[in-house]
């Protein structure tokens, strides 16, 4: 289950699968701090992340012309993976047992908590040099819902990012509940026990007074 989990998840990432913005790492983390169990829950879907990243930077580099391995952009991404460490820790703070709710409500949580660290981070140490990233109240006010001029702006990222970590906690949740559901009847139900032949007399040996009757 979790590695094709991550299977599922790393297709997800193919450039043009799913609309901007729209991702399901928020859940997918979240929900590996959940079900997956000891160190897995740590390097599995981070180990995913990183290699699909690689690709994926790869891919922008060649085929698009993005300059995605200087000293900023690898800074940025850094950034990332704190967040995602946060969204597995969120998670490891549920059990598999929770309920939907409960689990769903974490899922939205761990991705409000992605888009509030990332993009003050941005703010903070701004790694592009955006000139809208005052060192003020206003400028981190900007970074959370205008963003920067050129890219769409930061208030659609925040609604896609609650949307998606919803929408795919919720379906990840869901199918681990009803998986549980239909593996409990078999695991309650009562095994019968064994019946142990009746004793056979040894040939030659005196029948009681009953058995002669």
């Amino acid at each position: 289950m979790p590695l094709a989990t991550m299977l599922v998840f790393a297709l997800s990432r193919i450039p043009g699968m799913l609309p901007p913005n729209f991702s399901a790492a928020y859940a997918v983390l979240f929900c590996a701090g959940v079900y997956f169990s000891g160190r897995m829950a740590w390097w599995l879907p981070l180990g995913t992340m990183l290699v699909t990243d690689i690709g994926l930077d790869l891919y922008y580099r060649f085929c698009v012309g993005w300059h995605v391995f200087d000293k900023s952009t690898v800074e940025f991404q850094l950034i990332n993976y704190a967040a995602y460490l946060a969204l597995i820790w969120l998670g490891r703070r549920f059990k598999p047992q929770s309920s939907f709710l409960s689990l769903l409500g974490g899922g939205i949580l761990g991705a409000l908590l992605f888009y509030l660290l990332t993009n003050t981070a941005s703010w903070l140490f701004n790694p592009f040099g955006n000139p809208e990233y005052t060192r003020n109240l206003i400028g981190w006010f900007t970074a959370l819902t205008k963003g920067t001029a050129g890219w769409p702006q930061t208030w659609e990222f925040f609604r896609n990012t609650l949307l998606s970590g919803g929408i795919f906690t919720g379906l990840f949740a869901g199918a681990m509940k009803i998986m549980t559901a239909a593996e409990s009847p078999r695991e309650k139900e009562p095994i019968a026990e064994p019946v142990e032949p009746a004793e056979q007399p040894e040939p030659g040996a005196e029948q009681p007074d009953e058995a002669k009757a």
